[in-house]
């Protein structure tokens, strides 16, 4: 069972106001940190067609309208998220560009929370070079992403020669790579990592760890994320993860906790990055706030300068982005 399968399964009827096992956990910061969100989704089903999507599942119930600029400063307001670096939501392939242009002309407008983008690609297609090459040296594209961890996907596939070479092209180009991919084939792209060590890797949703998971998997999770953080042009993106809750609303900190700290240790304070994922993290919580907040809970006891990090500088600094 995919990512999108296990959200399908557990998402529940939207609903509002706040979690009050979030809220009865909330650190009392003296000062909120300032947030850069390095996973922001954005979708108007009427311009895009979203590879992904169906309506029919309680996925696509939840997840089955707009989600524009507007709605996304509604779901951050008073979270003090300064920034947000977009991610691309899968579209069809014949409109990679479409979103390209779209995502660009948002960060340059300087209106919304958008000040990057990291967009679709397909590393091994045959038009690959022509179109990466375009967002060299880019102020706003900062790379590249294809979703690994769906059905079509074959095992091995990120291990491919013609994908490995596209992979290549992104670190010649300066751009990074962000790993959406399978718990059970992190070990295949340790190796990607390894053949490609002049591109900078960001493994998503802590490399899609899932709350469901048996303590088997859950080791097996843990000895290969620790594999994975032993490359140094890999960083990990602490997002995501939040949507597998086996009830919407229902988690804790204390549940989130051991995939975090996990994370964090083996990564280290300099190779985190804090990701919003909205709107699909509404399949774990009810509202953005709620991940925020559960996520800062977990963090409280390690230092300012270690949150930090992780909420705001590392990001910064990663994508080279002007705040």
């Amino acid at each position: 069972m995919n990512r999108r399968e296990l959200l399908a399964a557990s998402a529940l009827t939207l609903s509002g106001g706040a979690s009050p096992l979030f809220a009865a956990s909330q650190p009392k910061d003296k000062a909120m940190l300032p947030v850069v969100d390095t996973h922001q989704h954005l979708w108007n089903l009427n311009d895009f067609k979203l590879a992904w999507f169906d309506p029919s599942t309680p996925e696509g119930k939840i997840l089955g309208h707009n989600f524009t600029p507007t709605e996304y400063a509604k779901a951050t307001d008073g979270l003090n998220v300064v920034k947000a670096v977009y991610m691309e939501v899968d579209v069809v392939p014949e409109q990679q560009q479409k979103e390209a242009d779209y995502l660009i002309e948002l960060c340059k407008s300087g209106k919304t929370a958008t000040c990057a983008a990291v967009l679709s690609g397909r590393p091994n297609s045959d038009g690959f070079e022509k179109y990466a090459k375009q967002f060299k040296d880019s102020k706003y594209v900062k790379g590249i992403r294809q979703v690994l961890h769906v059905k079509s996907t074959p095992a091995g596939y990120c291990l491919d020669p013609k994908f490995v070479k596209g992979i290549q092209l992104l670190g010649d180009l300066g751009l990074s790579f962000d790993m959406c991919v399978r718990p059970a084939e992190l070990p295949d792209f340790v190796k990607l990592a390894e053949q490609c060590p002049d591109t900078r890797f960001i493994l998503d949703h802590c490399g899609n760890a899932n709350l469901k998971h048996t303590a088997d998997e859950r080791d097996r999770w843990k000895k290969d994320m620790s594999a994975m953080a032993a490359k140094k042009n890999v960083v990990c993106k602490v997002s995501g993860f939040i949507a597998t809750a086996p009830e919407r609303g229902k988690v804790t900190p204390d549940d989130l906790a051991p995939v975090v700290n996990h994370v964090l240790d083996t990564f280290g304070p300099d190779r985190v990055m804090f990701g919003g994922d909205w709107p699909v993290c509404l399949l774990g919580v009810e509202k953005y706030g709620d991940w925020l907040t559960g996520l800062k809970a977990v963090v409280k006891d390690r230092t300012e300068e270690q949150q930090r990090k992780l909420f705001h500088d590392n990001a910064v600094k990663f994508y080279g982005l002007s705040i």
